[in-house]
Formats: structure tokens, sequence, C-alpha cells
């Protein structure tokens, strides 16, 4: 399972300077990644009492929803609690496809369930894309029926610039969303369902014997913040959706596209103090989100067609980037000397503007595909410590400095070789040469030798170096 630091410190020039040399392997520019994803930014304001928009900002610009997606799971997930298809304690099975989503997750093998309350709880607080896929499939029958419902019910909400391709936010480049949408959705929740909408204010639950602590660190350090949800991909940046309360004034508020967890959770900050006081103290007896006239999202999936390929992308992407989620959404999962050359995060709160009156903006180029160098790994060490267990055979593509090196590389084998490791889950272990820790970048979960073998030649076929050994 993979865990997101939240600081790199560096010791030594060697550490940086090998780091260094990792970043450059895999083709990362530090001030290409802060300037792309700080020219995505998007945030809105919005008076969740009479629907005014308080403060806007490319608020109808297209962006890539990262886990904010699971918001629109939940919503069709307490929707059909509503309405008596499922219960609380309703067995979720988690399928090979669901148990094989990329952390974060829950982790529950395949074959075996949770209940629904648990797969709810995973979602709000881990951002569990496992849950998310299982309980996809548990209420559109397959995942790729259940986006199109999403979408359906998206249209319904007034979400006109919504596309979903999947339930958990992991990268499509068909998948988008805007910052006014999200706002819309937020709100939806909030007066479509007060019955479940406290699932969003969980900071932490027990999950058998361990506690499952929320990425959400707005909860219980804003006055008033009760939810909702954060995400974050690679070519997304780091995206929240927060609901206010405070005395009779209420907000629901959207930041997409920051530049890290904690610049984010700063700048929403900023707009909770600055605009919660010019919120309403009067209204909210009547809904700002209507529901459809007829609640049931698999009807109205004849009235939304979908594009045929995935073409249609958000405003802004990072060059030569592809698309990662990232393990916690508090924190990027990049190469250390990425992080290392980032300076400290800050966003200036731009001044507000009016809503754009325009539609989202026109489609995207989709950049080139780049080739990316690997760095050479060393030959097996004798002495290893695995940070994660991992049975049988494992493929082994490179070896880092640190971890988050490791994961970044694995991030970019998976990206461009998903056909050869369509059953392999990744992961990072450790080990000392000559008195000095190091991570291998590895992919498990093969049941024989051939498997490994096999994974390993189609790798090479893409001219990523690796080789197979057994755990």
């Amino acid at each position: 399972m993979r865990q997101a630091s939240s600081g790199i410190a560096f010791k030594s020039g060697y550490f940086l300077k090998a780091a260094m040399i990792v970043c450059l392997a895999l083709g990362f520019a530090a001030a290409d990644v802060t300037a792309s994803l700080a020219g995505q930014y998007a945030a809105i304001v919005m008076d969740a009492k009479t629907g005014k928009t308080l403060y806007s900002q490319d608020a109808n610009g297209r962006r890539y929803p990262a886990s904010l997606t699971k918001m629109m799971t939940l919503y069709l997930t307490f929707e059909a609690l509503a309405k008596g298809r499922i219960s609380k304690t309703t067995p979720v099975v988690f399928s090979a496809n669901a148990s094989a989503e990329p952390p974060t997750k829950l982790g529950v093998r395949a074959g075996a369930s949770v209940s629904v309350e648990t797969a709810i709880l995973s979602m709000v607080t881990k951002s569990a894309n496992d849950s998310s896929t299982a309980l996809a499939e548990l209420l559109g029958g397959s995942e790729e029926q259940f986006a199109r419902m999403m979408t359906a019910r998206a249209r319904s909400l007034g979400m006109s610039g919504t596309v979903f391709r999947n339930a958990n936010g992991l990268p499509n480049p068909g998948q988008f969303t805007t910052a006014r949408d999200m706002a819309t959705l937020g709100i939806a929740l909030r007066e479509h369902f007060p019955q479940y909408y406290g699932y969003f204010s969980t900071r932490s639950f027990m999950f058998g014997r361990t506690r499952i602590n929320g990425h959400n660190r707005l909860l219980g350090r804003v006055k008033g913040v009760d939810g909702i949800k954060t995400g974050f991909t690679r070519a997304s940046g780091f995206n929240l959706v927060t609901s206010v309360v405070d005395g009779n004034r209420s907000l629901v508020a959207v930041v997409m596209g920051g530049t890290s967890g904690a610049s984010r959770d700063q700048q929403m900050s900023k707009l909770i103090a600055t605009y919660l006081p010019q919120a309403s103290s009067r209204g909210g007896s009547a809904p700002l989100v209507g529901r459809a006239a007829n609640g049931d999202a698999a009807v109205a999936l004849s009235k939304v067609v979908l594009p045929k390929h995935d073409a249609p992308t958000p405003d802004s992407r990072p060059a030569g980037e592809q698309e990662v989620a990232s393990a916690d959404d508090s924190e990027p999962v990049v190469p250390a000397a990425t992080l290392a050359a980032q300076l400290p995060a800050s966003h200036p709160l731009p001044a507000p503007s009016p809503a754009p009156a325009a539609a989202p903006a026109a489609e995207a180029e989709e950049p080139a595909p780049i080739v990316t160098a690997y760095a050479e790994q060393p030959a097996v060490d004798p002495v290893a410590t695995s940070s994660v267990t991992q049975s049988g055979w494992v493929v082994q593509v490179a070896s880092a400095p640190s971890k988050e090196g490791a994961q970044a590389i694995l991030d970019k084998v998976a990206e461009q070789a998903r056909a050869a490791l369509t059953d392999a889950s990744g992961f990072t272990a450790s080990f000392q040469k000559s008195g000095v820790t190091y991570y291998r970048a590895r992919f498990g979960s093969f049941d024989t030798k051939a498997a490994a073998w096999k994974a390993c030649d189609a790798l090479k076929k893409k001219k990523i170096q690796c080789y197979a050994v057994q755990q």
C-alpha cells in the first residue's frame, strides 16, 4: 500500500544528487510541474442558501476531477440507499477488477466483501479506489455502465460540463468536470441526502483492527467545515470541495489545481474566511439543486450520449506528463528532487471575478506521448527489507535513492505498459547497499515464474528494462 510523504529531507549532497539523476531519467522538470499545476487553478465559492456566486476564478473551465469523482459515486449510492435498493449492511463483493485497482485502496482481496457502509467510509476517508469500483459494479452491473449512470445523474442535476468514465477518478482523458459543477454536486449531496451527508465529516474509522484516517485536513481545523472531499492526480493538481456551516451562514467552495495539499488547504481557508461573512443569513427554505423527475439514474441513460472517443480534455494539462493517481490525496507522488526543487507552497488569492458566461473552453490538443528512460537497476542485493510483503514472483524495473522516486517509476511503467501488467500490483521494497538505503520499484502478484517472465518480456518490448525474481 502506498504511503505518501509530507516532506522530504536530504542529509547530504549525495542524496540530492542521486535523486536528481532519477528525476532526470524520468523526464520530469520541477519548474514545468510547478508551472503546469499553477496554470490549472480554478475556484468557486457559492452561498449554499441562495445559490449566489460569491467568488469565481475560471469556474467553467474543464478540469480533471480526480477523486472528487467519488462524490457522484456516493450520490448514486445514497440514492440507492434512500430508495431501499440496498442497505448499509448489503455485502459489496470485490471482483478481480475492483481488487486490482491501484492505491489508495482498502485492500480487499478478490471474492471477499465488505458492507455498503464500510465501502462508504473507506471512500470518504481513505478515498479507496477499490471500494469505488466495487460499489459501481454492485449498482451498475459494470463500471462502464455505472459511469453512464453517473453522467446521466450529472445532467439531471444541471452539471452540463461533466463527463464520467469511471467511479473513482483514476486518470482517464475523457473524464472531466468544472469547479462550478463540483460545487453543484456538493450542494446536491447536502440537500438531497441529509440523512447520509454526515458521512463526509468522518475523520477516521476502524477497519478490523486498523484505524483508517481521512485526507481532509480542514475537518476539525477550520470552524464550520463539515466535509466534503479531496482529490489529486498529477494532471489535476490538488482539488478540494468544502462545505461550511457557521451559524446562519453556509458555503460550498471548490479549489482545483492546487500546487500542493498544503497550499490548496491554505487557499480554501482564505476563501472561507473572506466570503463566509458575505454569505446570506436568510433564505435556505427552497432547494438550490432540483432532483430529476424520475429519480432512477438508469432510466435517464437513453438521454445521455457520451463521446465516442476520449478526445475532450481539460483546458490545462502538464506538457509531457502522464496522469498518475496519488497514493494519498494530501501529497503528490513525484521524485524527491522535484519536491525539493519546488519553492514553499503558496498561491496568491486571485482577485474575485464574475462567473464566466461562456461555455467550457474548447478541447485541448493531446500532447505527444514521451518515451521515458528508466534508471538502471543494480543486480539483486542479498540484503533486503521489503516495505510491502509480496509473495511469489515479482518483476523489478528499477531502483531509486528514495521511495518517492521508486514510486514515480512504478507510475510511469504502469501508465505506459498497462496491458503487460493487467493483474500486477506495484510496490516498493527497501534494501541497503554500502550502508545506504535504496528502494526497488517492483510489480508483484505473479503466481508463476512463467507469468513474471512473460510480463517482463512485454516490458522489454517497450524498451523498459526489467528482470523477474522470486520473493
